[in-house]
């Protein structure tokens, strides 16, 4: 039967056998140092263990060696060091000090892939977990931002959605705190990048330009996307820019966020769906103007705020003359267009921080907020009127149509949002009364009728 001799055994080992000496310079390194660490025996003589050791970890190490040689067995220490190609390993050590020669016998165990296992379903775990949690997208995507970059070797994290022309526009954009090997001289290239994850709704993996200071042993950098699945096309595109082999391997990487994109997926899709319905529930669904749910609540906040802040608020109610001529001759669904006409042209007379609703049938309000001291709602009536004045053109047929409206203010025709909109609904009847296509204001104060031509 063959002898194994005790060098046969250590060379077999799948660990590496280390020697070092009281500065932790290696005397000597079985040949799984070369599988683990990327240096050859002979080239591994000589150096510094603690030169080879992650900066982050550096101290620890030096900590947990001085115990060791203080006499105490080391039996499960981990840590990590930087390879002779510049990529990371990590390491559980077992060792103990030799008193009697000086040394320092350990054995290194490679348990990089164990530790890149685990990091990655601690990543997917907090992943989900700030997908179930979210309460915006914006909320969602920095908290996987900052979960990404705390285990991939990343310089930045893109979102881009898709829009309904077909383009996509960026919702999230963060670099991570490494520094970046060269920022990229054109946005159209990375623009074609989203553009072809979006057709093929496949990942695609880019290598970016070297950096110039760069040398043959630096990593190479991707730029890395990943569509978002929705049906028959992607509703958009996860990126990380700068992606390095450094860290851990590409793949790892694409794994993890190809299991990032369903939870990003899903979050969207709840979130846009809860929109739809807010939107439902408080906008009018032909002419998107604010419904009377909607209406009420603004009505009544302005109201709080015109009396603590001892201004006047305006409230003309608008109703259109013989609308009801329009439906029963023409339809419904002209009547329909001629209503989001009529909400167009509203918005386009009033101010940016004015409101205009509607609610219901052919009647439509509009708040004026922050008038001064004495200042007149009369203006933006006439205003309003002259919107009317030129016909409504609805899909080839022309048609006049006026309005009559009744104006209200804070406080002198009410303290309260219900008075106030009755009486401007009282003032309209008024104007309607009189022949229509002109406003009254409420007599509350010294009432005045603004008309135009009479309805044609």
């Amino acid at each position: 039967m063959q002898r194994i001799s005790a060098q046969n055994v250590v060379d077999l080992l799948l660990d590496a056998v280390c020697i070092v000496d009281v500065n932790s310079q290696v005397v000597y390194v079985s040949p799984a140092f070369e599988r683990i660490f990327g240096y050859t025996p002979e080239e591994a003589v000589g150096l510094k263990m603690f030169d080879l050791v992650h900066p982050a970890d550096r101290q620890a190490t030096e900590q947990q060696a001085d115990r060791v040689m203080e006499g105490s067995l080391q039996l499960q220490f981990e840590n990590r060091y930087i390879r002779k190609d510049g990529a990371l390993v990590d390491i559980l050590w077992t060792a103990r000090w030799l008193p009697d020669r000086q040394l320092r016998l350990a054995v290194a165990h490679d348990i990089t892939q164990r530790k890149r296992t685990e990091s990655m379903h601690a990543t997917m775990y907090a992943i989900s977990a700030a997908a179930h949690a979210a309460s915006s997208l914006p909320v969602l995507l920095e908290r996987i931002h900052h979960i990404l970059a705390a285990h991939i070797n990343t310089l930045g994290f893109s979102v881009a959605l898709t829009t309904p022309q077909g383009g996509f526009h960026r919702v999230y954009d963060a670099r991570g705190t490494a520094p970046t090997p060269q920022a990229l001289d054109a946005e159209a290239a990375e623009t074609a990048w989203y553009q072809q994850v979006l057709e093929q709704g496949a990942s695609l993996l880019q290598p970016l330009p070297a950096p110039e200071s760069s040398g043959p042993e630096t990593p190479p950098h991707y730029w890395l996307g990943v569509p978002l699945p929705s049906g028959d096309r992607p509703l958009g595109v996860l990126a990380l820019r700068g992606l390095s082999t450094r860290e851990s391997p590409v793949e790892a990487a694409q794994a993890l966020l190809e299991f990032v994109a369903p939870q990003v997926e899903m979050v969207i899709e709840r979130i846009q769906l809860h929109e739809r319905l807010h939107r439902m529930a408080q906008y009018d669904q032909l002419t998107g103007l604010p419904n009377r749910a909607l209406f009420y609540d603004r009505l009544k906040i302005a109201v709080a705020r015109a009396h603590r802040e001892e201004t006047q608020l305006a409230l003309l109610f608008i109703d259109l003359d013989r609308f009801k001529e329009v439906n029963d001759t023409l339809g419904h669904a002209m009547g329909d267009l001629l209503l989001q006409g009529v909400a167009k042209r509203l918005m386009e007379a009033v101010r940016g921080c004015d409101t205009v609703a509607r609610l219901g049938g052919d009647e439509f309000v509009v708040l004026l907020e922050g008038l001064r001291a004495g200042e007149s709602p009369q203006p933006m009536a006439q205003k309003m009127l002259a919107a009317f004045s030129q016909p409504f053109d609805l899909h080839g047929t022309t048609l006049r149509i006026q309005p009559s409206i009744g104006i209200a203010l804070y406080p002198e025709h009410g303290m309260h949002e219900s008075a106030l909109l009755s009486r401007a609904d009282e003032a309209m009847y008024v104007a309607k009364r009189g022949g229509g296509n002109q406003s009254f204001l409420h007599p509350g104060n010294p009432g005045e009728r603004h008309g135009a031509s009479p309805l044609s």
